[in-house]
């Protein structure tokens, strides 16, 4: 039996990738929360008591309990709340879920931020690594494990889709910011074609912030960057 949605809060970041899996997966189950707006900069003494190993956001309060990192988080509300699972019931299947969502935080995430923080041939090559990754998952979508699905969990939004979609859309933005070229249709088609349609999905829209908000965020960040105010360290989440 589901447990009751009371008393569920969560501290995140408008801006923050990780934040919005969380906000997407408990939206997708239909789930009431309360939420705590935090500086990244400066976390609030919340965070640093529910969070203090990373002191980062997302962190999800629930039955007294705190609930940290994001996959760890999104897997923690499916099995919880079990009604509109987000994960599949077979085994085999849930490991290559969950592979993926490594693959998306351990390879192509980090080369999308060093295309933010880098210049010159430091930036050409990690344009170079996220065109390798995504050529992975197209091949993946084309002929591999998801062949043949609208989303990565089939013909609704699953775990994988959180976790990969809620940060794809920071490409468009690098993209205008940085004055490169990271998803082209005719090298991506079917990544490109799931992303637009993952976009296109009520729930998405309710969480991801506007296109024109996060421009003007990410170019205040990358300034801050440059004038060595801030480092990546201080600007992830988990």
């Amino acid at each position: 039996m589901d447990q009751p949605p009371s008393s569920v809060k969560l501290l995140g970041s408008w801006a923050d990738s990780h934040t919005h899996r969380v906000q997407l997966a408990l939206k997708l189950k239909g789930l009431e929360f309360e939420y705590q707006e935090e500086d990244f900069i400066n976390p609030s003494p919340a965070l640093l008591l529910h969070n203090p190993v990373y002191k980062k956001v997302p962190a999800l309060l629930h039955g007294g309990r705190s609930i940290v990192e994001s996959v760890v988080i999104l897997q923690y509300i499916d099995e919880t709340w079990t009604d509109n699972p987000i994960m599949p019931a077979d085994p085999s299947e849930r490991a290559v879920i969950r592979f993926w969502c490594h693959f998306t935080d351990d390879k192509l995430a980090p080369a999308v931020g060093l295309v933010f923080s880098s210049s010159g041939e430091g930036q050409k090559a990690a344009v170079d690594q996220v065109h390798e990754n995504l050529k992975l998952l197209e091949r993946e979508l084309k002929d591999g494990a998801f062949k043949g699905r609208r989303f990565f969990g089939g013909d609704k939004i699953g775990l994988l889709d959180i976790v990969l979609g809620c940060g794809s859309y920071w490409l468009a933005v690098f993209e205008e910011v940085m004055e490169v070229k990271l998803i082209d249709p005719e090298s991506f088609p079917v990544f490109h074609a799931w992303l637009r349609d993952f976009e296109e999905q009520q729930e998405v829209k309710e969480t991801i912030p506007a296109i024109d908000r996060l421009l003007e965020y990410a170019r205040g960040i990358r300034q801050m960057m440059l004038s060595g105010s801030i480092n990546n360290a201080a600007a992830s989440s988990g």
